[in-house]
């Protein structure tokens, strides 16, 4: 993978630079990405945060375009240009993946390219967004959904964990993690991980987050790790343990160990020459046929045909 990708951010006035920012960060890598601001018309662009910026292009840059990254949209009577949506339009018949943050959904919306699918934006927009454009389903309880040509996210922050998703099906899980680890955030959060909508009342007793056994069973998965005894080291009885996982990551806890295996072994297929036996043994799943069987549900290809594709240099 040595083509360079292009990014390009369409910027709509007044623009939320936190959105744009985290857009900018996560695709700044210019080996392997060629990032772009554009806006309708280039020259001063008006900010939410008291002050311009100059935009350098103009919606000609959604022309050459392999992802467009719509950083928020301000949420005003104004319809939005026609110029701006048929580029839009344009960009997405063309091929191009198109990703929203936080309130781009409406934009998104507005341009059509929801149309009959799931969609998720900041929970304080959902029911507006719902009213918007009847013919989306919004889930407000999403982090992020992708359909691989469109994608949506939720809040500010879920964009940065939206973009490193993207940058994961682009560059590969060991790429992405060290893009995470530069700014200091988890490598990976599940699209149907649940927003945090409002905030939890002050906790009267012990904390029922569930980060301590995650870090445990995360040094660990190469052990037969089990569900009884994840909610044995909680403290928990199976039951209440899934409805925990229910509650804060949107998925089982068998389902969150298996991704996390499944996680391991990507990162240890393209930065170890490990045969797929020892990647098996490695992240729990004990054999390779065990590993091919849950990576090729998982991911859509084989472990071998995955470390062809993403293999980058071993260390050492």
């Amino acid at each position: 993978m040595t083509a360079v990708h292009r990014v390009v951010a369409l910027s709509l006035p007044p623009q939320s630079p936190f959105e744009l920012g985290c857009a900018a960060r996560v695709f700044g890598d210019r080996d392997a990405y060629d990032f772009t601001v554009c806006a309708e018309r280039r020259g001063a662009v008006a900010t939410d945060a008291g002050y311009e910026m100059r935009v350098r292009h103009g919606l000609a840059a959604l022309r050459g375009a392999d992802t467009v990254v719509v950083p928020g949209k301000p949420l005003t009577e104004e319809a939005t240009s026609p110029a701006v949506l048929d580029a839009l339009r344009a960009a997405h018949a063309r091929g191009a993946r198109i990703a929203a943050i936080c309130s781009g959904a409406f934009l998104l919306a507005e341009a059509g390219l929801l149309d009959g699918r799931a969609a998720t934006t900041h929970w304080r927009l959902a029911s507006r967004l719902a009213a918007y454009a009847p013919r989306v389903t919004v889930d407000a309880g999403r982090l992020y959904i992708d359909h691989g040509d469109v994608a949506t996210s939720a809040g500010a922050g879920a964009g940065l964990d939206l973009c490193l998703h993207l940058v994961r099906a682009d560059r590969g899980a060991a790429y992405a993690a060290r893009v995470a680890r530069a700014l200091v955030m988890p490598p990976h959060r599940e699209g149907c991980q649940l927003q945090y909508a409002e905030p939890e009342p002050a906790p009267t007793g012990p904390s029922d987050s569930l980060a301590p056994l995650l870090d445990w069973a995360a040094e660990r998965l190469a052990e037969p790790l089990s569900v009884e005894e994840l909610a044995a080291r909680a403290g928990l009885s199976p039951r209440t343990l899934a409805r925990r996982f229910t509650e804060q990551l949107g998925l089982s806890p068998g389902r969150w160990l298996l991704d996390r295996r499944v996680a391991a072994a990507r990162a240890l297929l393209e930065e170890t020459d490990l045969p797929v036996e020892a990647v098996a043994a490695r992240v729990g799943l004990h054999s390779a046929l065990n590993l091919r069987r849950h990576f090729h549900r998982a991911m859509h290809t084989t472990p071998a045909a995955y470390r062809r594709t993403f293999r980058g240099p071993v260390p050492g």
